[in-house]
């Protein structure tokens, strides 16, 4: 008799289900008290709301739909005529509608209130969690509004459709629109971060100046979501060396099509749900934003924001990372033990979870710094503090650059907890792999933050002898600590001509006494001596040992982490369900 020939040949086992129904904010123990500590705490129904919706299948359906669907170009009708038209997906769309409803593109500015900076950069780090091509729109358009506030009859025009919490994805003229978005047009295929080295022209219309029409001739090699209502576009004033501000819109005052030509979309490694293009521009219409020749100090009032936003959506991309990994560990079974029981395992995934819950506090405290400056603009205070200050200026471009430049360690590492089935596309891991990069790239290279901290160390010495003052009285009696920012300070006294060659290792040293600093402060014990140990040198005299840590052996891997520590607390606190 012949032997029965099985019909299956597996069955499906030691899989991990899928990461959903779990609330973003509320299993985010690090978030929850920032909001709180930042003045954002009539805030956290809101949050624990939206949470909740981001964590439902549906929602988190959106951000795969988003990227597998890119945008289309379509630059001619089917009569020939120009159009220059982008098609996105439906769930683009969703997706924006969602970011809109939330107020995150203009809440500080729209309901100004104590913490509503803290409070909208929050909201924006769960949606960063979600899908991040999203955020680009949003964050130049939210950044933009200070900028153009600063014209009063042109922001006028349009303020009710910028604050509006409704999406409007038609392509209209923005009199027929309910709601609009702003992006940028800064760089050229010459110069890049050198704006400097820019050759778009301006030619005034009649008597020209601030708030004056001008027309716009030469090109853009990278402009920000071109299916936005209106850029703001740096150019040259006839053949002045100086550059200028301009408002561009993508319909001109008649109503047709400006004349903005959109040559092709950028094939991105990520960020692919949203739409990156080249364009020139054949006599466009512009309007000048601030005065003639000031176009750097202009836009730099915007990056200021979008910098900001940079480091949130990194922060966001580390979490959004580290909770799929501990998720995949929680239900994966190796060599007879589940993943998280494993102590190897268990290192690596609660030195994941400092790391992220570094960067959360570390935006946080970024945003009630900015919460405070917009204060002092509006006259609810008497001016921005001096650490407030230092802080914004000086700290930002540094985490910056150190933040986005750690999301992608993070990224890898959490997606090799998957092994496999994190390094394919069905899942979210490798869509996050491939976002990790732009945020270093975007509104200034590595090199171009650490350049600007050394600028603003030189332009504010004031506000940077406040902030190591108030880190030291926060440090003291902390041997560890006060070493860090003894060095910091050797760092911050060598000579210029060595300091900017130096300038990555100063901004990394900045960016790790202000995480320390904050995690002493705020977070448990444990979690903040295991920061301190691995991330900081060890004080002069102190010889380190595996079990004692050692900060100058840390860093080339993660799961480093000293082997007394209770790893599986750090990780429990880190994404608890």
């Amino acid at each position: 008799m012949k032997a029965q020939v099985p019909q299956a040949t597996h069955a499906v086992t030691n899989q991990t289900p899928p990461l959903e129904h779990y609330n973003l904010y509320a299993t985010d123990a690090a978030l929850v008290a920032a909001v709180e500590r930042e003045g954002a705490g009539w805030h956290g129904e809101a949050l624990a709301g939206l949470g909740a919706l981001l964590g439902t299948p549906e929602i988190l359906a959106l951000g795969s739909q988003a990227n597998r669907h890119a945008p289309e170009l379509f630059t001619y009708s089917p009569r020939g005529e120009r159009i220059d038209t982008i098609e996105f997906h439906p769930s683009w769309h969703r997706l924006l509608a969602l970011l809109r409803e939330q107020g995150l593109h203009a809440l500080p500015f729209s309901d100004p209130r104590p913490g509503a900076m803290a409070a909208r950069c929050a909201g924006y780090f769960l949606h960063g969690q979600l899908e991040s091509g999203s955020l680009c729109p949003l964050t130049m358009t939210f950044a933009s509004i200070p900028v153009l506030r600063r014209e009063p009859a042109l922001f006028s025009g349009f303020a009710d459709k910028l604050y509006s919490r409704e999406h409007d994805a038609r392509d209209l003229p923005l009199a027929e629109k309910r709601s609009m978005m702003v992006g940028m047009g800064m760089t050229e295929k010459q110069g890049g971060s050198d704006v400097r080295a820019n050759q778009t022209r301006a030619y005034a219309l009649e008597a020209g100046g601030r708030g004056g029409a001008y027309r716009l001739v030469g090109h853009k090699w990278f402009f920000s979501a071109p299916q936005c209502d209106a850029h703001l576009v740096l150019a040259r004033i006839d053949d002045d060396e100086a550059i200028s501000c301009f408002y561009v819109p993508r319909f001109a005052p008649d109503g047709k099509r400006n004349a903005i030509q959109l040559n092709r979309l950028k094939d991105k490694l990520g960020n692919r749900s949203n739409a990156s293009g080249e364009v020139e521009f054949l006599d466009a219409c512009g309007v000048l934003i601030g005065e003639a020749g000031r176009g750097v100090p202009t836009i730099i009032e915007m990056a200021n924001y979008t910098r900001l936003d940079c480091v949130i959506g990194s922060a966001a991309l580390m979490r959004a990372a580290l909770v799929q990994a501990i998720h995949h560990a929680r239900h994966r079974t190796a060599f007879g033990r589940l993943l998280v029981d494993q102590p190897l395992m268990r290192n690596v995934l609660a030195d994941l979870a400092l790391e992220s819950e570094a960067a959360t506090m570390l935006f946080m405290r970024l945003a009630g710094a900015f919460d405070g400056h917009l204060a002092a603009e509006a006259g609810s205070s008497e001016r921005e503090g001096d650490v407030d200050r230092a802080w914004r200026r000086i700290v930002t471009p540094a985490a910056k650059f150190w933040v986005c430049k750690r999301a992608l360690a993070v990224c890898g590492e959490a997606m090799e907890v998957l092994g496999g089935n994190g390094y394919v596309e069905e899942a979210p891991m490798a869509r996050y792999y491939r976002e990790a990069p732009v945020n270093s790239i975007w509104e200034g290279s590595g090199n171009v933050m650490c350049l600007d901290v050394l600028r603003a160390l030189e332009r504010d010495p004031v506000a940077a002898q406040a902030l190591i003052a108030h880190w030291r009285g926060e440090a003291k009696g902390h041997r560890s600590m006060e070493a860090a920012l003894d060095g910091l300070e050797r760092s911050l006294a060598a000579p210029p001509e060595a300091r900017e060659a130096l300038a990555r290792r100063l901004a990394q040293q900045l960016v790790l006494c202000a995480q320390a600093v904050l995690m002493l402060r705020h977070a448990p014990a444990s979690s903040a001596e295991a920061f301190i140990a691995t991330r900081l040198p060890d004080p002069p005299g102190l010889s380190s040992s595996p079990a004692a840590g050692g900060g100058a052996e840390w860093g080339r891997v993660h799961g480093t982490l000293p082997g007394g520590l209770d790893h599986a607390a750090i990780v429990e606190r880190a994404f608890a369900l």
